[in-house]
């Protein structure tokens, strides 16, 4: 039977059809706040096991290129709430699973679609991966040291920044319009266009001249160097970010550098400064600095490993991270005072199928 959940997304009835990336991760901020979320696996799995990023999912191993298999997620999904898949544009209509058959039998169901480039455009059906579509957006280029090919920030960005997170949003968006209108629609979550969206803070103060883009004045981007990292005495760093002349202040204060209290907006003495910064922190290992700095105004924390990170007194004391089945791991967010998400075991497929059936008044075989 699905298990009880109070999360808000409680009663929510999602089908995930298999996939890597940032379909699962979707799913997996759905199931932490309640939805029932239905796995529909391909035999063998995704080839990208994930204990963590498919946690709280019932599962069912289905041939989706056979009759049965088909008419087994056809039936699913009259059922459902939430439809995700991640294939190219194209793919589940020759399955005979688009969004015009399935639809048909589900007027109210909200149809999320995850890729790369989009369901249209001259690159929707070409192969891609977060590094292309962060590239083509200008995300990609203001990341990283002048001179030097761009640095690749993981996977955030793209796959999670500007996919998962706006299919989640998406979603929640298309079943709001769902309560006026009683229909549901595709959402077409393309990664190219959250992180488009993701990049607007910095191409609305680009003409104002707050900020640069290029990357020996971009003071987000690691050119200053009161927002860069700096290395300790042990080989551990501690990230550095006082944007604000009063939190600069208090930096140097603690460091006893308060010589360059006039340097913070004088580009042409970076130099000199990040040279008395480094100095100051290789005198010291990591631990002095965090301890020296915890609390302080003047946002220097140390940089931690992610094996570190749930020990750390803030993550412990919020309960940042939880630890289910022997694995650590992020605890649901975002937070609800009345309806918290939970972790939670994703009960049996074909009964958590029975119960959207009896719940809808239709009779199970």
């Amino acid at each position: 039977m699905p298990v009880a959940t109070s999360g808000p997304l409680s009663g929510l009835r999602v089908i995930e059809f298999v996939s890597i990336g940032p379909g699962p991760h979707c799913a997996m901020l759905l199931a932490d706040l309640g939805a029932d979320v239905l796995r529909i696996d391909r035999p063998g799995g995704n080839g990208w096991p994930n204990p963590i990023v498919d946690r709280g999912r019932a599962v069912a191993p289905t041939d989706i290129r056979s009759e049965a298999g088909r008419l087994f997620c056809l039936d699913a999904a009259a059922h459902a709430d939430v439809l995700i898949e991640g294939f190219r544009p194209g793919v589940m209509e020759r399955l005979g699973l688009g969004p015009e058959v399935v639809m048909n039998r589900n007027e109210r169901l909200v149809y999320g679609r995850m890729t790369g480039w989009g369901q249209t455009g001259p690159w929707a059906r070409t192969a891609g991966h977060d590094i292309n579509y962060i590239a083509l957006t200008g995300a990609l280029a203001a990341i990283g040291k002048p001179g030097e090919p761009a640095t690749i920030p993981l996977n955030l960005i793209g796959d999670f920044g500007g996919g998962s997170m706006f299919l989640a949003f998406g979603i929640v968006a298309a079943l709001w319009e769902r309560e006026r209108s009683g229909r549901g629609q595709v959402v077409d979550a393309a990664i190219v266009d959250g992180v488009a969206s993701l990049m607007t803070m910095f191409a609305g103060l680009i003409p104002s001249g707050q900020i640069s883009l290029k990357r020996e004045e971009n003071v987000l981007g690691g050119a200053a160097p009161f927002y860069r990292s700096y290395l300790c005495r042990d080989g551990a760093e501690m990230a550095v970010g006082p944007l604000e002349p009063k939190f600069f202040s208090e930096l140097l204060s603690k460091l006893g550098l308060e010589a360059h209290q006039d340097d913070q907006f004088r580009p042409e003495r970076w130099d000199a400064l990040a040279a008395s910064l480094q100095r100051a922190f290789l005198s010291q290992d990591q631990a002095h600095w965090s301890a020296l700095f915890a609390g302080s105004d003047a946002c220097v924390v140390p940089v931690l490993h992610l094996v570190d990170a749930p020990a750390h007194p803030h993550h412990a004391a919020r309960k940042t991270f939880v630890t289910k089945e022997g694995l650590t791991q992020a605890a649901p967010a975002p937070r609800f005072s009345r309806t918290p998400g939970t972790l939670r075991d994703g009960g049996d497929a074909l009964a958590m199928i029975a119960a959207w059936k009896r719940a809808d008044g239709e009779p199970v075989a």
